[in-house]
């Protein structure tokens, strides 16, 4: 298996403050519990979200014909721990493509969720799950 992308993120503030990419972006962060919180500011539960919501997309756009649109939105819930301890993400990814059946999406959902590198590095989490929907346009 050969490498084909690297890159590094970084954060030195926790949940407060500043996470940068290395030669890149830099995100202003915030804890989502911290009521003072600078609403500007992102969290690892949008990230998270946008990081899945991306992946899953650009690969299911592989199953489909180039004329169809497909569309994917992923709910990140943050939970306190089933084991009392620390807090836990819920994930759920909902994919949608554009004139066809949800059989269809279904088949498309389960390609791209078996490919997709963020899904299988989620996969098998008691707490994610991905579903379809009727595409909304």
């Amino acid at each position: 298996m050969s490498m084909r992308y690297r890159t590094e993120a970084s954060n030195s503030d926790g949940g407060t403050g500043v996470s940068s990419v290395t030669g890149g972006m830099n995100v202003a962060v915030a804890s989502p519990l911290n009521p003072d919180r600078d609403p500007a500011a992102s969290n690892p539960e949008q990230l998270l979200a946008l990081a899945w919501a991306t992946c899953l997309n650009a690969t299911a756009r592989v199953f489909v014909t180039p004329e169809q649109r497909t569309a994917v939105r992923v709910e990140v819930e943050l939970h306190d721990a089933a084991d009392g301890f620390g807090y836990e993400f819920h994930v759920d990814a909902y994919l949608s493509v554009e004139g066809v059946s949800l059989d269809e999406t279904e088949r498309v959902l389960a390609q791209a969720h078996a490919r997709c590198p963020v899904s299988k590095l989620l996969g098998g989490s008691a707490t994610v799950a991905v579903h379809t929907e009727t595409f909304a346009g």
